[in-house]
């Protein structure tokens, strides 16, 4: 898919939603400290790099800056991050190489939460010099983005793959130097109804009921993050891609 510029894309008005970190509010916790605590002690002499230190999780989501994009499907990215640093307790109040970034603990795992500010189509340049700069390895690096190709709020983590058409993943893949060997986390928004261009339709916003099944996609989402950060990424896809479908049908 297509994505538009920062430029052109901010002609279009659009109305705000309620921010991520107002529903972050509403989210059940999922894990508690003690069992999080204990799952990360488990897995922690796995993920340490030389010298038992343990290499962070970098968890990139992707979206545009500016209020006008706010509450848009081109942005779940963004408010998927919102929503676990509101859960997590995690301050984005640093700018480090064109990012929006905020450090904690999941457990006894070491993470970085990103935001981009590059606008979406460059999302390379700041992703590429994260990863350089702390020196994480590929497969502790998860991309969160919006996806025209799945279903609304219907969410799919794989450790691999394409850009899709995507211009933000398109970028970061650039700039890792084609490297495409890091997981992502494919956040569905739906195709667009009729004829409608799908540079439109990804700066709409969202009405109430699809606000409600996006909460629950984010429920997910950051359930999946605590699993990864935990227990790693095959436990975390097999919570994400094989219960979900089932889960749904009995909401």
């Amino acid at each position: 898919m297509r994505l538009l510029s920062g430029a052109s894309a901010s002609r279009i008005p659009c109305p705000l939603l309620s921010l991520a970190r107002a529903r972050a509010r509403c989210l059940p916790v999922l894990a508690s400290a003690t069992a999080c605590r204990a799952a990360a002690s488990s897995s922690a002499a796995a993920a340490a790099g030389d010298g038992g230190v343990l290499k962070p999780w970098l968890f990139v989501g992707l979206g545009n800056p500016g209020k006008v994009y706010q509450g848009t499907r081109h942005n779940v990215g963004f408010e998927m991050i919102d929503v676990i640093a509101e859960a997590e307790g995690i301050s984005l109040s640093s700018m480090q190489f064109k990012a929006m970034v905020g450090k904690g603990r999941i457990g006894d795992a070491p993470i970085m939460l990103a935001k981009p500010q590059t606008f979406m189509n460059a999302s390379g340049e700041s992703v590429g010099q994260l990863v350089s700069y702390f020196k994480i390895p590929l497969n502790q690096v998860l991309v969160m983005y919006d996806d025209l190709d799945l279903p609304f709020a219907k969410l799919r983590l794989l450790p691999k793959g394409g850009h899709g058409g995507h211009n933000g993943m398109r970028s970061i893949i650039n700039h890792l130097k084609q490297n495409r060997d890091f997981p992502r986390l494919r956040i569905g928004i739906g195709r667009p109804p009729g004829k409608m261009d799908p540079a439109n339709f990804v700066l709409r916003p969202f009405n109430r009921k699809e606000q409600e099944e996006l909460d629950f996609a984010f429920h997910r989402g950051l359930e999946a993050v605590r699993i990864m950060a935990l227990e790693g990424f095959n436990r975390s896809a097999t919570y994400v891609n094989t219960t979900q479908s089932s889960e749904m049908l009995n909401r």
